[in-house]
């Protein structure tokens, strides 16, 4: 039986590939949270591979306090990057599979079509830039990494947009939205079932990847569709970005181009709404 260890398995990510490996009998998994492995600590990443012995590494972990980036620099780079490197370099070390989640942030946000893998990148956060430095060295340390970049994520588990926008289209009258930001929202547990079905391939692809659900839209487009499917009489304005200044840049255009995991893996993500569908009425049942 092939073993699968998660890292960072408390985030939204982490948690939807728990609920999914119920119906994967054939993969051993281990979940660990950042308290359970710290992913710095080279020697206790180590211990845990001798150990255990995965087949598979997923790294789900990663400081994604985008604004908090900006004061904390030196330690998103210790779990964006530095970490990153270690993990991919015990990995190698013990001939396990390697995949690593990255972010839309790598790059520049200022393109006005689809980014593709090879496109330039450019960060313009802390955030995007250590998650940049984390790809490189995941790569350095180990050229047979899969390294997935990937946008807008949303899921019945933490804290993220669409579960934010619920509860203030529930307490309030009227919000308003950014709308000249442009990208792809992506349902966690889409992205779940695109990694489980990557380490199901009978062949090994290593590279990197642009994963997302299908389509593109502003904030404001999500916001609204959001309030369509929970019936919400709240008011939602369009404003620009810059009436909502923030400490770290967002791109301005993000959307992603797929094209290569269809053509690689034979996948065709489904469309940001379906998803957001499913999404929001499996949260309505709460």
């Amino acid at each position: 039986m092939k073993k699968i260890l998660v890292t960072g398995a408390n985030g939204q990510l982490g948690k939807e590939l728990r609920d999914l490996a119920s119906s994967q009998p054939q993969y051993e998994f281990l979940f660990l949270s950042r308290e359970d492995l710290p992913i710095h600590h080279f020697e206790l990443v180590r211990n845990m591979f001798t150990s255990f012995r995965p087949d598979y590494c997923i790294n789900c972990a990663a400081y994604t306090a985008v604004d908090k980036a900006e004061q904390e620099a030196g330690l998103a780079q210790l779990v964006n990057a530095e970490s990153v490197g270690i993990l991919a370099a015990v990995s190698a070390a013990h001939d396990c599979r390697f995949i690593h989640v990255s972010t839309d942030y790598v790059y520049g946000g200022d393109a006005s079509e689809p980014y593709t893998e090879d496109s330039p990148t450019g960060p313009s956060s802390v955030y995007g830039q250590t998650k940049l430095e984390g790809e490189q060295a995941a790569i350095k340390n180990d050229p047979l990494s899969v390294i997935i970049r990937t946008s807008w994520v949303y899921s019945y588990y933490g804290n993220n947009f669409v579960k934010t926008m619920m509860r203030l289209m529930k307490d309030r009258k009227e919000i308003s939205v950014v709308n000249d930001q442009k990208g792809s929202p992506t349902w966690a547990s889409d992205l779940a079932s695109f990694i489980v079905h990557i380490i199901s391939q009978p062949q090994w692809h290593p590279g990197i990847y642009n994963y997302s659900n299908d389509g593109e839209i502003t904030w404001y487009d999500f916001a609204l569709a959001i309030k369509r499917l929970i019936a919400s009489d709240c008011m939602v304005h369009p404003i620009p970005s810059s009436a909502y200044p923030t400490p770290a840049k967002r791109p301005a255009y993000s959307v992603l181009d797929k094209q290569k995991i269809k053509r690689v893996f034979g996948v065709h993500p489904q469309s940001w709404q379906l998803s957001l569908e499913k999404c929001i009425s499996q949260l309505l049942k709460d």
